[in-house]
């Protein structure tokens, strides 16, 4: 084997095996984030109520919350109840008229009051939905890594297997 082809199966071998250790942790990672998301979520005990959903959250009557998706659909629940009680208008728009009115309006602290309790519970949801996603990203880039690492550790030792002058 020259020189060239050994070097080149060296480093092919030293990447894909790299790679073949790399993809399986990345994979275990995905799940285990998976999986906190879901106890975490369970935890918190949320469930969608029996009725009176939106059409296009009826689905989830009566579900508990435990995974990404339905944090999110929860999180669209939230921000449809939050436009109804506020009228549409937002923490900062509500604090803006409370300040307006020299701080003294009572019905405008307790709606300031709901709207940053409602946009918080929301916020964390939606943080779960994106750390769900991002648990598939880690697990589907994991899976495949490894394939490539696979790869390129079989190419490397057909390069070596197949050269004419091997040693």
């Amino acid at each position: 084997m020259d020189g060239s082809h050994r070097r080149a199966g060296i480093l092919l071998r030293t990447v894909g095996m790299a790679l073949g250790v790399a993809g399986p942790v990345m994979v275990l990672r995905g799940c285990t984030g998976r999986k906190e998301i879901r106890t975490e979520l369970a935890a918190q005990k949320i469930t969608f109520p029996g009725r009176g959903l939106p059409a296009e959250l009826a689905s989830y009557a009566g579900r508990s919350v435990e995974t990404g998706p339905e944090a999110h659909a929860y999180a669209e629940f939230i921000k449809g109840n939050l436009a109804r009680t506020t009228g549409g208008r937002t923490y900062a728009e509500i604090t803006a008229e409370l300040h307006a009115a020299g701080d003294h309006d009572e019905k405008l602290a307790e709606l300031r009051q709901t709207a940053f309790t409602g946009q918080s519970l929301r916020a964390s949801l939606m943080s779960a939905y994106q750390a769900w996603h991002l648990t598939t990203l880690v697990t589907g880039l994991g899976a495949a890594l490894t394939g490539l690492g696979v790869t390129l550790v079989a190419t490397a030792d057909a390069l070596t297997s197949h050269s004419p002058n091997r040693s």
